[in-house]
């Protein structure tokens, strides 16, 4: 595959076009296709919590810059996270799933923004949520289904600095928002009769997993950076979720999401790029609240890594494909752990 470096597309499109033409694309062409390719800098994951639960706004997943900073205008597209949970852990140990439990995580957003000027920009992020799982309840099995929207999220983007020459391009992000209690949490009543029956298998699926909203409006901040030097860039994220007490007298902990990555371009054309990124990522969150009482089985702190797909089409369109195996997962108690993940997203910008 070739590669073309972005100097040289723009030294043809000046043989095609004019001297002003030539001018704009050396300012701001090289920055587009290269940092397109952090089409969501913090996984603004989908509406997805630390372990793709309720906590819908750990991670929403972002165009910021798959839609180009360069210029101002309208943004949409769709994100979805599928995640596998079939692993039990007792306090950070595998233990054997008696009871065959599991649960599918999918969550699917729409996104829509607007950029108000090359640096500052607005989204909202609206998630669709289905779970099928499968779960003891005493000595009978429980399998079942839950679905509907979860919470919406609101946040804005300001671009603290951004360089872009011909080998060497960088920027730095700063976000924060705010997520809407618009889930149906009706799950977490569950907690109020939750007991384990003796001798039976224990559930490792709660109603805190399986709750669509938390009925809380809560705080969301972060900050991104992506660096490039010719072919080869890395990126770096991280987001806190700051939680406050939601329905039920529940309270999701505090959340931290990041990731870093490293990436190669394998292909760099006027029309469309294509680049490989290996990825690390983290979410973090301690205990969640209920009535005033830490809930045991809540903490969690899971490390995964996994290859990255991004490509582009012109400056319009932006779209990313990856899987994330979990490398280590530390966790309170007795919970069922994610297998795998995939995360999937596209944006068109107008």
């Amino acid at each position: 595959m070739i590669l073309i470096p972005a100097c040289s597309l723009a030294e043809e499109i000046y043989l095609r076009r004019s001297h002003q033409l030539l001018y704009y694309y050396f300012q701001h062409f090289d920055f587009m296709y290269h940092n397109k390719t952090f089409i969501h800098f913090l996984y603004l994951l989908p509406l997805i919590s630390s372990q793709a639960y309720a906590c819908d706004s750990c991670a929403i997943y972002s165009a910021t810059l798959a839609q180009g900073e360069s210029t101002t205008g309208w943004f949409a597209g769709a994100a979805s996270q599928y995640t596998h949970f079939a692993t039990t852990q007792n306090d950070g140990h595998e233990v054997t799933n008696e009871a065959h439990q599991y649960l599918d995580s999918s969550i699917s957003q729409a996104l829509a923004g607007y950029n108000f000027t090359p640096r500052i920009s607005a989204q909202v992020n609206l998630p669709y949520i289905y779970r099928s799982f499968r779960r003891p309840e005493g000595f009978l099995t429980d399998k079942d289904t839950e679905c509907g929207i979860g919470d919406a999220s609101l946040t804005g983007r300001f671009l603290i600095t951004r360089h872009d020459t011909e080998n060497l391009t960088y920027t730095w992000n700063l976000l924060a928002g705010i997520k809407l209690p618009t889930g149906n949490s009706s799950r977490l009543k569950e907690e109020f009769h939750e007991s384990e029956v003796p001798g039976a298998p224990e559930s490792g699926i709660h109603g805190h997993d399986l709750a669509l909203g938390s009925g809380s409006w809560d705080g969301i901040v972060g900050t991104s950076a992506y660096y490039r030097y010719q072919h080869v860039f890395a990126t770096a994220s991280v987001q806190y979720s700051l939680r406050t007490e939601g329905d039920y007298d529940y309270r999701y902990a505090n959340a931290l999401a990041w990731e870093s990555g490293i990436g190669i371009y394998l292909l760099l054309t006027d029309n469309y790029t294509l680049a490989l990124e290996l990825l690390a990522s983290g979410d973090y969150k301690r205990t969640d609240t209920f009535q005033g009482e830490a809930a045991a089985d809540t903490a969690i702190n899971a490390v995964y890594l996994g290859p990255k797909l991004v490509g582009t089409w012109k400056t319009k369109l932006a779209a990313d494909l990856g899987v994330e195996i979990p490398v280590r997962i530390q966790n309170s108690a007795f919970q069922t752990v994610p297998n795998v993940r995939v995360r999937a997203g596209f944006t068109w910008r107008f």
